[in-house]
């Protein structure tokens, strides 16, 4: 099976279910799958350092996002500042993203459970202790922040430059 032949020709923004029937399947044919998951919001260098590193540890990297009712409740009603079908369609023009599913829990405990990834890469601002849903992959890789890259840092950048009524 050639895998980016066979990506180039299907939908690769999938439901939970499917996700887990295409992870099965790829499996099955002898791919290592790897899992890395947030919400993605604004995408950033740091985000897309940690795709082609997750990538580079496998052959199919999917990456889960959390919905946006799950989004609002881990970062506030403010957020998110992209809605979900866009953060899909922006994740999905990466080269190194295989796959997108949303999920809606707090943590991707359950979507976890459900897919049993090869490798499940975070960063190295959870110990490997705080991972949630760890125990559901063959192995867990921590990957280094690029500093000062984060959803956070572009938001107050923002706010600074253009928060003032004289911009």
């Amino acid at each position: 099976m050639n895998i980016s032949q066979d990506l180039k020709n299907q939908n690769r923004a999938l439901t939970r279910k499917e996700m887990q029937a295409e992870v099965k399947k790829l499996q099955k044919a002898g791919k290592k799958i790897v899992f890395t998951n947030g919400c993605f919001d604004l995408l950033h260098l740091g985000h897309i350092s940690l795709f082609k590193k997750a990538k580079s540890m496998g052959d199919v990297l999917i990456v889960a996002i959390n919905s946006d009712k799950s989004l609002s409740c881990l970062k506030g009603q403010k957020r998110p500042l992209v809605c979900q079908k866009d953060r899909v369609e922006q994740l999905l023009s990466l080269k190194s993203v295989d796959y997108v599913v949303v999920f809606g829990e707090q943590t991707p405990k359950e979507i976890l459970s459900e897919l049993r990834p090869d490798v499940l890469v975070k960063g190295k601002d959870y110990k490997l202790s705080e991972i949630v849903g760890r125990e559901y992959a063959k192995k867990v890789y921590r990957f280094n922040f690029i500093k000062e890259k984060s959803t956070t840092n572009l938001i107050n950048l923002i706010v600074g430059r253009y928060g003032s009524k004289n911009n």
